[in-house]
């Protein structure tokens, strides 16, 4: 895989130059996003199911980027339609000594709620009928968040569902604590580029079926 060939130095000084960051500008990079997304997403949904299940298991087989010590706090999600599905990487990291971690979501315009989960635990429904803890499971700080995506370049940019979320639950925690963002996503998601706005939060690494990318020393 190519290396990374930006800095944060940088990104930094093309979102204060970008025009598309310019508050008049909002529905323009808007509707990039939604094509960007519409485009990729139907490039995600012609893989083979097959083709997808390889991918998932390759992810899970190579060795995981990141020290895995006893307790370590990983979240993840649960995949809808078809998401790459990070579920054995996380039972692979459960038998490694984490603690996992599932998103619940609070509300529109609000961050991610991580609950503790284990294999095992019964979960409810949430938005969009995606399973999620039940409101019992105790609420936790992750240090390792394993994020979905519809897109990401080699910047470290991503782009989601819309909503926001995974921005402002990045955010939230990286001023109370270090923490790590993995992206997990097929091959087939990344672009040349991601349109950025100012509350766009960085990935620290992507994982594909062909690779780990470490945007970190950029």
């Amino acid at each position: 895989m190519a290396a990374p060939h930006s800095s944060s130095g940088q990104r930094s000084d093309t979102k204060k130059a970008s025009p598309l960051l310019d508050p008049m500008a909002t529905i323009p990079i808007d509707k990039s996003k939604a094509d960007l997304r519409k485009a990729v997403f139907a490039r995600r949904d012609a893989l083979p199911a097959a083709e997808r299940q390889a991918a998932t298991e390759a992810i899970a087989a190579r060795p995981f980027p990141l020290p895995i010590k006893p307790g370590v706090v990983v979240s993840g999600f649960s995949p809808i339609r078809t998401e790459i599905n990070p579920l054995p990487l996380l039972r692979r990291l459960e038998a490694a000594g984490a603690k996992l971690a599932l998103p619940v979501v609070v509300g529109r315009g609000q961050p991610l709620l991580m609950r503790s989960y284990a294999f095992g635990d019964a979960l409810d429904a949430g938005v969009w009928g995606i399973r999620e803890p039940k409101a019992e499971a105790p609420e936790v700080d992750p240090d390792i968040l394993i994020v979905p995506l519809a897109a990401f370049d080699r910047h470290g940019n991503r782009i989601g569902h819309g909503a926001g979320y995974y921005d402002m639950t990045i955010a939230r925690l990286r001023s109370r604590k270090p923490v790590v963002a993995v992206g997990i996503a097929y091959a087939v998601q990344e672009v040349a580029e991601v349109p950025v706005t100012g509350h766009d939060e960085r990935l620290d690494l992507v994982l594909t079926e062909r690779g780990v990318i470490d945007f970190r020393g950029a």
